[in-house]
């Protein structure tokens, strides 16, 4: 039988996970699918309509759910009953802190300096730790690995992590980290198979969702990118604002006696796409909807790529390919032709014909600047990773 990796991404109300045999060169998608509701009202997703009947046991035993811990050993006790041989697990962990540039075996130390880092991605941190506290006590002697969503962006020049504060606070760790690095990380390996070449040498990438950054790649690194001290910078979001002048952060706290309370809540959850249109933070009901503020909301997210765009091909000096992934990148084509359409200038000839139908490759042949839909894989990322390192002698 196959040794087999868990691979987990674990969200406030939700255990995303997919499981992965190693028994080929690259890790085996056996089955992926989350436990949504946590706290709530709990229900199973699968990837495929095929996996139905296979995760009927599972969502039959999904109503008792109340926390990451009955998720987890609901999930590991369908797994033992269909005979999986699971020998490590994987964890997406959003924020590494500036000493984590590669991925980990964690033990209790790396547990609390992850738990310290909560204040820097409080939407994510602290669940991700749970799930890796959670899957401790139900299988205490599996070996878990971090993989850090902040690691991807740890080799920057000095000149791209630095903000313009006095120098004392970056000793306290106010820097740009940058986020949705295993998808970049993904991505940037899979281009060279989908385009039948190299890795282009300057190169863009938009994790459009409901968290979405862009990223530039020089040679397979990352140089710059949108996010930055927090998972709030950079382009607007679902419901997270992206970058905002500090001077209205101000005015929020002195004219309108906002609190940090308050202000979380805003920025994090009332903010982008939801709070532009007052309709939804969701870019399919967006696109569907007549209200003229829901296109004005779209309008916005396409416009602030655009602005980005320009930022990240200056930071690359060109630009040679621009690859769109994420819920909104590889979904919502008149997105994607939006900001095509406004990167004519940097060379980018959008295929209308191949971008409404879903192609991989949604440029022209001729087009100076070559652009791709590529769907993500985060989490064979996070398997390729715990393989590697439970194969690592200590």
């Amino acid at each position: 039988m196959a040794e087999e990796v868990l691979a987990i991404n674990a969200g406030s109300s939700s255990l995303k996970f997919a499981l992965f045999a190693l028994d080929a060169a690259d890790p085996r998608r056996l089955l992926g699918g989350q436990i949504a509701g946590i706290g709530a009202t709990p229900r199973i997703a699968h990837d495929a309509a095929e996996d139905a009947e296979r995760f009927a046991t599972l969502a039959a035993g999904v109503a008792g759910v109340s926390d990451h811990d009955g998720a987890l050993a609901l999930l590991l006790d369908w797994l033992a009953k269909d005979a999986h041989h699971l020998v490590a697990a994987g964890h997406r962990v959003v924020h590494g802190g500036a000493r984590r540039a590669a991925p980990a075996l964690i033990d209790d130390a790396l547990i609390d300096e992850l738990a310290a880092l909560a204040p820097l991605a409080p939407h994510h941190q602290p669940h991700n730790v749970a799930a890796i506290r959670a899957l401790r006590r139900r299988a205490p002697r599996m070996p878990q690995v971090a993989c850090f969503d902040t690691a991807f962006h740890a080799g920057q020049p000095p000149v791209a992590r630095r903000l313009g504060l006095p120098r004392a606070y970056e000793a306290r760790g106010l820097r740009r980290y940058g986020f949705h690095g295993l998808s970049y990380e993904y991505v940037a390996g899979a281009l060279p198979a989908a385009r039948g070449g190299p890795l282009p040498e300057r190169l863009v990438v938009a994790h459009l969702g409901n968290g979405a950054s862009m990223c530039a790649i020089r040679q397979g690194r990352s140089v710059a990118t949108t996010m930055g001290f927090s998972t709030l910078d950079g382009l607007p979001m679902g419901t997270r604002s992206g970058a905002i002048d500090p001077g209205a952060i101000l005015y929020l706290l002195e004219e309108e006696g906002m609190d940090a309370a308050a202000l979380t809540k805003l920025l994090y959850d009332r903010c982008g796409l939801y709070g532009l249109s007052g309709v939804s933070g969701d870019m399919k009901a967006l696109l569907a909807s007549d209200d003229p503020r829901a296109a004005e909301a779209v309008e916005f997210f396409a416009y602030r790529i655009g602005r980005e765009l320009g930022s990240l091909a200056a930071a690359l000096g060109g630009l040679d390919a621009l690859v769109f992934t994420g819920g909104i990148g590889e979904h919502a084509a008149p997105v994607r032709a939006r900001v095509c359409q406004d990167a004519a200038w940097l060379g980018v000839v959008l295929d209308a014909a191949a971008n409404e139908a879903g192609k991989a490759r949604i440029s022209t042949p001729d087009s100076a600047v070559e652009a791709w839909r590529l769907a993500t894989d985060e989490e064979r990322v996070i398997a390729r990773h715990t393989r590697d390192l439970i194969a690592t002698p200590t």
